[in-house]
């Protein structure tokens, strides 16, 4: 509840006291410092509705759709939010065994039928990860829901985050099912159409059902868009995209991550820089979704899709950025 107190509310006084160095950059050093990390592919910073830096570095142009990888997890969540506004599920508190037994695999451990909404979008359901390691052989079986809800549970349901990219896979089966609409319809019917981006079609599991979690591509500028409805509790352009309630929700902490040490609530990574909050949208080669509305900023960054990008290296040079660079420019110039 602290972090989202920060995030959301404006702060003032000490809080807002910046570092000397930060006073004396600009958006063109930003932009000088995210083109020399070799990754790096594009960047688009947007401050109080205004495009402040928009830059390609290499790699395709702006205005191609691009692979974001588990930047797709966050859109899934979002399209849990708006299956929950619409009445389509009763609550995160729904349990699989209640709203979709059908997905529930014969044989499949009892605590499965009791796994949450919630525990799914937290990635807190307690089976065995199918990421990592185990991803390949994952997507390699012959129903990609039916294994990751035939794997053994590693812990309880709700007790840890366990990252994996078969929860959301799942969360995204309950939701086409729950809705009678396929994962793609509903990403641009809810997300697409009211955003203003095209939803290109992506990966399909043996069932035919759109991959949860992984293998969405967008624009930056749709990543821009996406990351400015959140900024704006849910609203873009004087249309209300997701409830309020549900963007709140979103970024209240609900557990962490055992990588990164970032907390994680609905969908977004939750972390705190210099007294600001902010969310994040992580996927694999660093692929970038982060808002802080409190300084009323969202960024959107692409990377090479095809190498890692770990705290460690290319994306410990990310967050060094965001932290160290662009959340105190974006506190000087909102300041």
């Amino acid at each position: 509840m602290k972090l989202r107190r920060r995030i959301f509310l404006a702060g003032a006084g000490a809080a807002f006291m910046l570092p000397a160095h930060a006073q004396t950059e600009t958006w063109s050093d930003v932009a000088e410092i995210a083109g020399g990390l070799e990754q790096c592919r594009a960047l688009v910073i947007r401050q109080s509705g205004r495009t402040v830096l928009s830059q390609v570095f290499r790699g395709p142009t702006i205005d191609r759709a691009v692979p974001i990888k588990s930047v797709s997890k966050t859109i899934v969540a979002a399209l849990t939010g708006a299956a929950l506004d619409r009445g389509e599920l009763p609550s995160v508190q729904a349990r699989l065994g209640d709203v979709t037994p059908q997905l529930i695999p014969q044989g499949a451990d009892p605590r499965v039928a009791q796994i949450t909404i919630a525990d799914l979008v937290t990635m807190q359901a307690g089976l065995e990860r199918t990421s990592g390691a185990n991803y390949g052989s994952w997507v390699n079986s012959g129903n990609w829901v039916a294994n990751a809800l035939s794997r053994p549970f590693v812990a309880e349901p709700g007790a840890r985050m366990l990252y994996s990219t078969g929860s959301f896979h799942i969360l995204g089966a309950v939701l086409a099912e729950v809705s009678g609409q396929s994962l793609l319809t509903l990403a641009r019917r809810r997300l697409g159409t009211p955003l203003g981006i095209d939803v290109p079609a992506w990966t399909r599991d043996p069932q035919g059902r759109y991959m949860g979690g992984n293998e969405m591509a967008l624009t930056v500028e749709g990543m821009i868009n996406f990351g400015e409805m959140y900024r704006n509790a849910g609203q873009f352009e004087g249309r209300q995209v997701l409830s309020p309630a549900w963007v709140a929700q979103s970024f209240e902490p609900r557990t962490r991550s055992p990588f990164s040490g970032l907390d994680y609530g609905y969908g977004w990574f939750l972390g705190e820089a210099a007294g600001v909050g902010y969310a994040l949208a992580r996927g694999y080669g660093g692929q970038v979704i982060c808002v802080a509305p409190q300084l009323e900023l969202t960024l959107a960054l692409t990377s090479d899709p095809t190498q890692p990008a770990r705290s460690g290296g290319y994306f410990g040079d990310i967050m060094r950025l965001i932290e160290g660079q662009i959340l105190p420019l974006a506190r000087a110039q909102i300041g």
